[in-house]
């Protein structure tokens, strides 16, 4: 995911900030307890796309 594009994008539910989870090709957006599935490089930020975050991952989340 380019830093700059990341810098950018913004959660489409709260507005705020969005963190990319390399590992799962995830967008994660905290404060919605989302997470936004990135395919082929292309962000995918529709909340029915989107998965919701378990307590566990917020936790694990900075």
């Amino acid at each position: 995911m380019d830093a700059k594009l990341l810098e950018l994008l913004v959660c489409p539910v709260t507005k705020g900030p969005l963190r990319f989870d390399r590992e799962r090709q995830e967008l994660i957006s905290h404060s919605a307890r989302l997470a936004y599935p990135v395919r082929d490089g292309i962000p995918v930020l529709l909340e029915s796309e989107a998965r919701t975050l378990t307590d566990d991952e917020l936790e694990d989340t900075p």
